[in-house]
């Protein structure tokens, strides 16, 4: 059964054992729920809901590597400048299709990868976040996080041998369920659970406390210090 760390023979550290992988969709028609801002800013922010993900996940020492699937050169060019490795989304059909394939080209190249398809709208996240849920799910071999609303899904696991099986859309915490995933509701994990697609959710995650690069992009903009706190 697969754990989500296992520990050094000569010293009580965990060893990353994680990939996380990040559906990007074209940045340019993301997040149109934003009804405040234009196209173009949107589009920005976006990009720096994905970096603020993609650097929180980073950061967590129980993962070893993130991958994002994107065809969105822009996004994909700033995401390999934090340090996330791209997968081309070669088939170009959804959400569920494209983290089917980053997991097939992952576990091409390591067939015991424990992957977890992650939400990349999560601009509060922080990698002490995804330690607790890793934790949290120690022995579960396939388990997900649904969000803020209860109706969604932010995180979707596999451990070591399970397939992932992604049921993202619709209902998809009551999907994931019903395809045998282990709903994790144990914990504090507020900010792994606050994807933004409106400005209510954005606000809500500012209470929660933005990551650098949503801050930076929100600084450059008029008329959004109410999402700034």
């Amino acid at each position: 059964m697969a754990r989500s760390w296992l520990m050094t023979p000569h010293h009580a550290r965990p060893v990353p054992a994680w990939t996380i992988i990040i559906p990007v969709k074209n940045t340019s028609v993301a997040k149109t729920r934003l009804r405040r801002f234009d196209q173009t800013v949107r589009a920005t922010l976006a990009q720096a809901f994905a970096l603020d993900s993609a650097t929180a996940a980073l950061g967590c020492p129980l993962v070893r590597q993130v991958v994002a699937v994107t065809n969105d050169e822009p996004a994909g060019r700033a995401l390999v400048s934090v340090g996330v490795e791209i997968i081309a989304d070669t088939p170009d059909d959804g959400l569920n299709r494209a983290l089917v394939h980053g997991v097939d080209v992952v576990r091409r190249n390591d067939p015991s990868a424990a992957v977890a398809a992650m939400s990349g709208d999560l601009p509060a996240l922080r990698a002490e976040d995804l330690s607790a849920a890793f934790d949290a799910a120690v022995g579960v071999p396939r388990w997900f996080v649904a969000d803020a609303t209860g109706t969604g899904t932010t995180l979707l696991a596999a451990g070591t041998g399970a397939r992932l099986r992604p049921a993202f859309g619709a209902d998809s915490r009551e999907q994931h369920r019903k395809g045998g995933a282990v709903d994790l509701a144990s914990g504090d994990l507020a900010r792994l659970r606050r994807d933004v697609d409106t400005e209510d959710d954005l606000r809500d995650a500012a209470l929660l406390g933005l990551g650098p690069f949503t801050m930076a992009a929100l600084a450059r903009l008029d008329g959004a210090a109410d999402f700034q706190k």
